[in-house]
């Protein structure tokens, strides 16, 4: 799995539950930069934060983490 396909998905299903990522970091306690980062692509969250962010969103990890099915 590539970070690309990592912050694509945070990014998209934030944006879909219409949360800044100021909103999502507060909810899951880290820092807006920190959601930034994660969204870039420059950092990888730990399974402790990719939980929280997925509880908030409302997906499953796959759903945010997994892999992209390539056709």
């Amino acid at each position: 799995m590539s970070e690309q396909n990592l912050s694509n998905m945070v990014r998209k299903f934030r944006r879909w539950n219409e949360l800044s990522q100021g909103e999502l970091a507060e909810r899951v306690s880290v820092s807006r930069q920190t959601i930034a980062n994660i969204e870039k692509g420059n950092y990888s969250p730990s399974v402790h934060l990719a939980l929280a962010i997925c509880r908030e969103l409302g997906k499953t990890v796959e759903e945010i983490f997994g892999e992209e099915q390539e056709n």
